[in-house]
């Protein structure tokens, strides 16, 4: 049994080591740079050994969303005491700070459904983080469609902002008004 155990432990470490070597490598060089040759010479492991953690660079790309999206959860979380305008500023914060990571959760193809019920759970938690602010705020709209609309707005933001195609100077005033606007 403690061989068992142990090999278990092993296999997922060895799991957690590609996915932060995937993740690291991303937000160095971009998600084109992560391919299985180079992370598993970062790894140190063989390509047919990270075949058996995942099916290719989707699977691990898939891996990396669903960590992210908790810790998104738990960035948006934090910042849930301080209303609407917290939540807005957290979420700005996560997409500056991981860009890479950012671009896999919400803007890259997946193969994970999202705003379904076969949704994973750090999905549906990632995105139950931003209801929480915005259901009390709905004022007798329905609070999942107000809350895919904030998501929509702030995710606009962000991609418009990095792909300087806003007026430079006015990020602070545009996030103000989007938070105006959801009441907070």
């Amino acid at each position: 049994m403690n061989q068992r155990l142990r090999r278990e432990r092993d296999r997922a470490e060895r799991e957690q080591r590609i996915v932060t070597a995937a993740r690291e490598l991303a937000e160095a060089e971009g998600w084109a740079a992560v391919t299985t040759r180079r992370l598993a010479a970062l790894i140190e492991y063989s390509q047919p050994v990270l075949y058996s953690h995942f099916a290719g660079k989707d699977a691990i790309m898939a891996a990396a969303v669903q960590e992210g999206c908790v810790e998104f959860a738990e960035c948006v979380g934090q910042a849930g005491d301080s209303g609407v305008r917290g939540v807005a500023e957290a979420y700005v914060r996560f997409a500056d700070e991981k860009p890479a990571l950012y671009d896999a959760m919400f803007t890259l193809a997946s193969s994970l459904p999202f705003g379904t019920e076969d949704s994973p759970p750090a999905l549906r938690t990632a995105f139950a983080a931003l209801l929480a602010v915005i259901e009390p705020v709905a004022d007798g709209q329905d609070p999942a469609t107000l809350t895919e609309t904030f998501w929509a707005a702030l995710h606009g933001l962000v991609t418009l902002d990095r792909g300087a195609r806003l007026s430079p100077g006015h990020r602070a005033e545009r996030l103000a008004l989007l938070v105006a606007r959801f009441g907070g």
